[in-house]
Parts: C-alpha cells; structure tokens; sequence
C-alpha cells in the first residue's frame, strides 16, 4: 500500500541577513492577547499569545459583514434590496435592548447599505440581526453561513453562535483568526470596506460616531471594529496604510478603552517605523520542487501564484528561511495550477509567512515500468520510516 506523508522541502533562494544592527524591542504593552501583520502578505510583525480562544465581543460582527459582502459579491442580494426590521430585531438589537444600535424603527423598511454602515460605523446590533433574517431566514441559518465562511477562508480555530458577539460560552475566536477575517475585507471588498473609516453615521435622526479610536488619531486609519462585554474585556481590529503598507492589529482582552486603544497605536507604530516589504521570490519563480509519485518525471517544478513579499526588520542581520510543506509524493498526473502545498518562512525562530503555491507545470501519467519504479522506491522508503520508528 502506497503511503503519503508531510513533506518538508528546503525551498530555492533562502535569504540571509540583510545588515547589521539590532530590531527595536517591541513595545510593552497591557493587552492579553495581541498581533500585528501586514495586510497584502499575512507577515507576522509581533505576536502575544494569538492563538488563544477568546470571547470576541462585537468582534464577531466581522464575520457577519464578511457574509453579507460574499453574498452581494455573488450577486444574490443587492445594496438596494430593503429588509424588515422583526420584532425579534428591534428588541434583541434595537432601542429596547439598551445595546449598541442604529434605533431603525420597529417594522420598517432599510436598505442592505444602511444596515451595513450601521453595523459597520455604529456596531448595530439591530442592523447585524436585519441582514441575518433578510439574507438567510432566520440568525440560526445565518450563523451556519458564518461558520461555513469561516472555513472558506482559512479559520480554523473560531466558532460563531450568533450574529452580534453578545456573551455566549460556546462562542470563541481567536486574535489569529480576527486578522485574518480583517485581512480577507480588505484584499477582497475594497468598495464596502471604504464604509468602516467612516465618522459618523445617522439614521432616524439620531447621529453617532465611529466607535473606532484609531481613526483621526492614527495617520491612514480606516478600519476596522471595536468590541466588549464584561467577558472579552476590550477588544479592537484595527488598520491602517502609510506609504502604501496596509497594516492589521488585532489587540484584545483589555481592562479599559484607554489601554486598548494605546495598545493598538503603539504596535501600529512599531510596525511602520521597523519594518520594510521585500521580495523573497518574484512572480514566477520557482520558489521549491516537489517529489511526483507514478509521473513522467520526477518532480514538479512549484510556485506561488504572485510575488512572495515579506515585511523584514530594518537594518537587522536576521536568518531568513523558506521551506516548502505538502502531503507528498504528489500523484501524477499534475496539472499546472494545482495546490500543492504551502511555503513557510522563518525569521529566526518565528514563521512570519505561510504561502499557498501551485504546480507551474503539466506532469503527465508515466510508463508502467516508470510507475513500478515509483512504487517499488516508495516502499523501500516506507520500510526505512517504520524500522527508524522503532528504533
């Protein structure tokens, strides 16, 4: 029986230093649990414990805006469409919950665009559980359209009950995953992410401001969301662009406002004034080669589908390494454009990228006598695993 493993390849072109000096220490800060990434590439610039399950407060409301975007990208509701608010809306959500709201009236009629500017400007509660019951029915099936973008893209470790991000002991996310929710609505919808650097938003003549305090006090903030409950403390994803570098930070579990929107300022700042974007491989490269098991040739040549930047420490004589991860060997045949695995770079101890890469080219079926070489290798190879495990 053929069998597959985790392979580790030492990818081509491995960097080294850039020049001497030293990276400025990160600077202290109170929150719990933090991350700061660069938005085009995910490179990690600073993590505390980012992979922790945690309460995520209005958070959650992210994962909500993100399917609503999906499903106005697909074309299966509109800007325009106008939705009910429920009585299940407007007390859950609405004035009498004495929660974060837009106060739309009890059932009237708001198009899809002003209850996702009071989501996204005001945290509306109200507004969150509109789309839901507009869009799916009910918030039930819609939390199981939140859960299942969630997989799509990349979350492996967050799980949505509800709509709002009010308490609920089953709901947990973590600072990983939010940033990469972020990171998601800023790649993808740039024409309904524009809505979160709003100021200000009013409906039923009642104006509030944008909760979020990175905005106006942050050069090039324009985004994301704040949140709390007693539970999660205070929490915030935030971003912003300086000499065309977009950056994510996720802060959360603070005790109070102030901590969290210091906390957010000063590793937003870390990051734009240590960090510089370079190029580790260029648009097709060929960034590794992965084995091919039963192919007319031995291996496949792999990249990725763009550029391969990284965010590097300034003047920093820092080991840079990039190997490429798959399930190998891969079956031929191979197509060109076929996922392969992954390329992971290290800075030092720390994996600060994690890149998809494809085949770049066709690898057909080989001859029998090709394929029973494979095979035979593939078993003498197998045979050698086993006896060193039980060494």
């Amino acid at each position: 029986m053929r069998r597959f493993g985790l392979v580790s390849w030492t990818a081509a072109g491995i960097l080294a230093a850039l020049s001497a000096g030293a990276l400025a220490a990160p600077p202290q800060i109170s929150a719990p649990q933090a991350l700061l990434i660069e938005a085009e590439t995910g490179s990690v610039l600073f993590e505390k414990h980012a992979d922790d399950a945690i309460a995520p407060a209005s958070l959650a409301k992210l994962m909500t805006v993100n399917v609503v975007f999906d499903q106005l990208q697909l074309g299966n509701i509109s800007l325009d469409d106008e939705y009910v608010i429920s009585v299940n809306a407007w007390r859950k959500g609405g004035a009498p919950s004495r929660g974060s709201t837009m106060y739309a009236a009890l059932h009237s009629r708001v198009k899809v665009e002003d209850l996702l500017k009071g989501v996204m400007i005001q945290s509306a509660n109200d507004g969150c559980i509109a789309l839901a019951e507009g869009i799916a029915g009910n918030e039930t099936e819609f939390v199981r359209m939140m859960n299942d973008r969630a997989r799509e893209i990349g979350l492996t470790k967050s799980y949505f009950t509800n709509v709002d991000g009010l308490p609920d002991p089953k709901m947990r996310v973590t600072p990983r995953d939010m940033a990469q929710i972020a990171r998601h609505l800023v790649l993808n919808y740039p024409d309904y992410y524009k809505w979160f650097g709003e100021r200000e938003f009013t409906w039923n003549k009642i104006r509030q401001q944008n909760r979020n305090p990175l905005l106006g006090t942050v050069d090039g903030a324009d985004g994301l969301k704040t949140g709390f409950t007693s539970e999660a403390g205070y929490n915030l994803v935030g971003a912003a662009v300086q000499n065309g570098v977009r950056l994510i930070v996720v802060v959360t579990g603070e005790k109070n406002a102030k901590d969290r929107a210091d906390d957010a300022k000063k590793l937003l700042d870390y990051g734009f004034k240590n960090f510089d974007s370079r190029v580790l491989f260029a648009e097709g490269q060929t960034v590794a080669e992965a084995k091919v098991y039963g192919g007319s040739q031995g291996r496949v040549a792999v990249t990725a589908k763009g550029p391969v930047r990284l965010m590097v420490p300034r003047g920093v004589s820092d080991k840079i390494v990039a190997k490429m991860v798959y399930i190998g060997p891969v079956r031929a045949p191979v197509r060109e454009g076929q996922a392969i695995g992954s390329l992971q770079v290290w800075r030092g101890d720390a994996k600060v990228l994690d890149v998809p890469v494809q085949a770049s080219e066709n690898v057909a079926s080989g001859s029998v006598p090709q394929r029973a070489f494979d095979a035979a290798s593939e078993l003498v190879i197998n045979l050698f695993r086993s006896a060193a495990k039980r060494i």
